[in-house]
């Protein structure tokens, strides 16, 4: 397993609402088997925890 610490990215879109965007390593993205064609994942919030979970669709 390996950890890294990354920066959540904050956008204000031109109506003033708010996105954000996680920059994932690419290392990571090319051993789940994430393509530009075959790119759905899953984030999966536990409000107990306070985790997201991130898991290739299957």
């Amino acid at each position: 397993m390996e950890e890294r610490k990354l920066n959540i990215i904050f956008n204000k879109s031109g109506s003033g609402s708010t996105n954000t965007k996680v920059s994932l390593p690419i290392t990571w993205i090319k051993q789940m088997g994430i393509t530009q064609n075959n790119r759905e994942v899953v984030a999966i919030y536990d409000e107990e925890k306070q985790e997201i979970t991130i898991k290739k669709q299957k």
